[in-house]
């Protein structure tokens, strides 16, 4: 741990990699990005520090971010293997405004802190399988309760150019292919007869026209993207949204394409990534539709557990004034647990730690917690058109969000909700999605384990996990079964637990 004394201030850190030329350093980086993908990157790689590893995602991709926004050719060294780990390192050391006087006169210092670290670092944590099947496990396969806006007949080849089943079907090729190929894709190879079996299933001429509308800048465009900014805190710089998010693939640096960062390509199909390129192409409505079938999606997943009832939307009260519950109600034999759904995610302000962060997580999450309270009141009170909901049992709130708010449960982020008489837990779809099919032990046993503990009850979901055996998830194989390739890349159907797809398409 970095002391404010021997911080890393950013500005030196730009100036170190602007010592080595583009040309060299993006093309080291991307090779080690493949070397050490999916699982990788976080084993120790040297014997006398078990603990050493220097090869994480998220600063090989700030690296190439500064090499891309800030490098030049000229009169510059050639990197090497040893150049790079100690840029590196001096990522490891970067100072945060935590480090300094924030600590001593803001007592938000530290949550902003938090935020700003999960934000930086758990993108690139998430497994490729469940990530990706849930795309069209959502915009596929879940029917909507109501009529649509913009997530009509034709929205995937207005906005993708393709269908989704292909668009991520191209998104997987890209990923495996820059994992087996140290970082490089040539889109002409796939015209090539040995890659027959490629296009056999996905035309090369379409692999091309999605890839470069999609996935692929080059320095001049993305130098543009990197111009914007939310804040101008010089500490802040490397916490922006990092634009190879948008376009992981890098042209003008040797044949072919390479991706500075290899996890970077897989989420460009996630629901996540569609939700920008979609409220770009579309605007709100296209927000509007996926909140609609993201709802109707965490139903599908609670309709799952094998020892429970699950109850859609209730309408209780008065009736020319009626009220509505939460959209989900789990009835257990010792818990009812009331799910509302939020489609909402941790925006840039939110993601930075800045000062507008309490209001927005108050907005984005303050609804679900009122509307999980007064539903329990109503429960509780025996209202009108709530009595098959059983009020001889404790009650639990679950608001399940489409992205994670990784540390939302935590103490000094819990802090800015409402108050609630109801224990709530934030959640995510990824948790939901293990945590409904369980298979030692149950989930209302988990939860009310859980909530009785007044340490691991502060802690995401994902921890109360920890040692259990969760099975297949049907709703994520279907999903997955829809896509090319899922039969022979590893993570498909049957093999969820090999969750990186990153084999069988070399």
């Amino acid at each position: 741990m970095h002391t404010s004394e021997q911080a890393v201030r950013d500005r030196d850190f730009v100036r170190r990699v602007r010592r080595y030329s583009p040309s060299s350093l993006l093309p080291l980086i991307a090779s080690t990005s493949a070397q050490y993908s999916d699982k990788q990157w976080w084993k120790p790689v040297r014997r006398l520090f078990p603990s050493y590893r220097p090869y994480r995602p998220w600063a090989l991709a700030e690296v190439a971010r500064v090499s891309l926004a800030c490098g030049s050719e000229f009169n510059r060294k050639e990197a090497t293997a040893k150049d790079l780990e100690a840029l590196l390192n001096l990522h490891t050391g970067l100072s945060d405004p935590y480090v300094h006087n924030d600590a001593r006169t803001d007592p938000d210092a530290l949550w902003s802190f938090m935020l700003r670290i999960t934000s930086e670092q758990f993108l690139y944590q998430q497994p490729v399988y469940p990530n990706l099947a849930r795309t069209a496990a959502v915009l596929t396969f879940t029917e909507p309760n109501k009529p649509l806006e913009r997530l009509v007949d034709g929205w995937e080849q207005e906005l993708l150019g393709c269908s989704l089943s292909e668009y991520v079907g191209i998104t997987l090729l890209l990923h495996t292919a820059t994992q087996l190929n140290a970082g490089r894709v040539d889109l002409d190879s796939f015209a090539l007869p040995e890659h027959r079996f490629i296009t056999d299933v996905l035309p090369a001429e379409l692999i091309t026209k999605v890839a470069e509308q999609h996935f692929v800048t080059d320095q001049e465009r993305f130098q543009r993207a990197n111009e914007r900014r939310v804040t101008n805190h010089p500490d802040m710089r490397r916490y922006e949204y990092n634009p190879l998010r948008s376009t992981p693939l890098v042209d003008g640096y040797g044949p072919g394409l390479i991706a500075p960062c290899s996890h970077l390509v897989a989420p460009k199909a996630s629901l996540l990534s569609l939700y920008y390129e979609g409220g770009e192409r579309f605007g709100n409505a296209f927000a509007r539709d996926l909140g609609t079938l993201f709802e109707q999606y965490v139903g599908r997943q609670l309709r799952l557990i094998t020892n429970a009832d699950v109850h859609p939307e209730l309408t209780y009260g008065p009736k020319k004034n009626p009220l509505k519950s939460v959209d989900w109600i789990v009835v257990f034999d010792d818990l009812v647990l009331l799910v509302e759904v939020k489609s909402t995610r941790p925006d840039q302000e939110v993601r930075l730690g800045t000062d507008k962060k309490i209001d927005r997580l108050l907005q984005n999450l303050k609804k679900g917690y009122e509307q999980i309270d007064r539903t329990a009141d109503a429960i509780r009170s025996r209202a009108t058109g709530l009595e098959s909901i059983p009020a001889d049992r404790p009650v639990h709130g679950l608001i399940v969000t489409m992205e994670s708010f990784d540390t939302a449960n935590a103490p000094f982020q819990r802090q800015y909700q409402p108050q609630t008489d109801t224990f709530v837990t934030v959640t995510s779809a990824a948790e939901l999605e293990d945590l409904v099919v369980l298979t030692d032990g149950t989930l209302n046993e988990l939860l009310l384990t859980r909530a009785a503990d007044p340490e691991r009850s502060t802690y995401s979901l994902r921890e109360a996990l920890t040692g259990r055996t969760v099975g297949h998830n049907p709703v994520l194989e279907e999903a997955w079964a829809s896509y090319p390739w899922s039969r022979i890349a590893t993570g498909g159907p049957g093999t969820p637990e090999g969750d990186d797809g990153a084999a069988g398409l070399g």
